[in-house]
């Protein structure tokens, strides 16, 4: 490189400020020392989510939330989108752990979705936060009835 500027000076005589200013930088850029290999890749379970979407949803104590998904809810259940009522009826209760209509309402989601453990589940989540609840005796006659085939799974 050095012999080609040297060339190009000597051999065409001067050259205007531009070029020279041109090749005395490309000169020293050549000169410059090579980049500092790229560091190891970190490891994959610790970078972060790239898209925010797929990340877990943490939960806290939002009581407003809890309401929020509990109305959402509500008017699934009464348009019969039992699964949409239950997803929402289970986001409440992960909002609001200590919500004994939350966990009521998953209860009876489940139950109309033929999801007699989760049901169970729910409506025992239900008596030990409400333990003078009206409709207790209510539920658990309905709970009564349920299949046999479940009853004997529930036994083992």
């Amino acid at each position: 490189m050095g012999e080609l500027i040297y060339n190009l000076i000597v051999a065409r005589g001067p050259l205007p400020p531009v070029f020279a200013a041109l090749f005395f930088g490309l000169l020293v850029h050549a000169q410059e020392p090579a980049a500092p290999p790229p560091s190891p890749a970190p490891n994959p379970q610790e970078l972060p989510e790239e898209d925010e979407s797929l990340q877990p949803k943490t939960y806290s104590l939002n009581p407003v939330e809890s309401a929020r998904d509990i109305n959402v809810g509500n008017q699934y259940f009464k348009k019969g989108n039992y699964r949409a009522a239950a997803n929402r009826f289970k986001e409440a209760t992960l909002w609001d752990p200590g919500s004994a209509e939350a966990f009521a309402k998953l209860g009876e989601a489940s139950e109309r979705l033929h999801d007699y453990a989760a049901a169970r589940d729910a409506y025992t989540k239900y008596f030990e936060l409400a333990k003078d609840a009206k409709d207790a005796e209510a539920i658990k006659k309905r709970m009564a009835k349920w299949p046999k085939s479940y009853a004997e799974k529930q036994r083992k």
